[in-house]
């Protein structure tokens, strides 16, 4: 079985997000608790709105971070998942019959297709790691 992985380049894990999401709840919320008991308690509604935002943000950021495709060929049989926003789709192909049309210029992805099933790969990619995949996965279709 050969395979191919390609994936969202993110600078952080979504472990790694939520350590950091700790340490920045607990600064703002002890920011905040000093400036109540200073006497000013509007602060804690603006900590509550700036955590608020950041939670939202940080939610978006952790639903994409694990996003990929993946390319696997078994025999005559080509399967392509993509796996975005915790959705798994899978698509089977058989090797014998399945085209891989070569991109555009300056398109960003490229496509698998066999009769009236067409998917789109490769927006991890970069364009010049397009020809050299296709050329790869191209040398195991018969």
């Amino acid at each position: 079985m050969k395979r191919w992985q390609m994936q969202r380049n993110c600078a952080l894990t979504p472990k790694q997000l939520l350590q950091f999401y700790i340490v920045l709840v607990t600064l703002s919320v002890t920011v905040a608790i000093g400036f109540f008991l200073a006497g000013i308690w509007v602060i804690l509604i603006f900590t509550a709105i700036e955590l608020c935002a950041v939670t939202v943000g940080f939610l978006i950021y952790c639903r994409h971070a694990l996003d990929r495709e993946t390319i696997e060929i078994d025999g005559k049989r080509l399967i392509v998942k993509k796996f975005i926003g915790y959705k798994e789709t899978v698509y089977e192909f058989n090797t014998q019959w399945a085209k891989i049309e070569i991109p555009t210029e300056g398109a960003k992805t490229f496509h698998i297709s066999q009769s009236n099933l067409r998917v789109e790969l490769g927006q991890f990619l970069r364009q010049e790691q397009q020809l050299p995949l296709i050329s790869a996965v191209r040398l195991h279709l018969r």
